[in-house]
């Protein structure tokens, strides 16, 4: 389990700068959806340090809200499972 979470943060932390550089570049962009999506399914912690270390999507309100809840549910579902094992 600490597998996943380690390869979909780095994934998620990847892929919030590759549409930074994307967006620097004024080219086609990695969706919201997706973005949001990764840090759902475990991603959390790479979309925050994501989020602030490449200066992206700081100041949309879902982004600010929905990111750090995302991380904090799957740190809650991860001490839960452990806690089971």
């Amino acid at each position: 389990m600490m597998i996943y979470y380690m390869i979909l943060n780095i994934g998620t932390f990847i892929i919030y700068g590759i549409d930074k550089r994307k967006a620097v570049k004024r080219k086609w962009r990695i969706s919201e959806r997706t973005l949001l999506g990764a840090a759902l399914f475990g991603g959390g912690l790479g979309a925050l340090l994501g989020m602030y270390l490449f200066r992206h999507k700081t100041k949309h309100w879902k982004f600010q809200i929905l990111v750090p809840c995302f991380m904090v549910l799957h740190l809650v579902l991860y001490v839960i499972a452990v806690r089971l094992l």
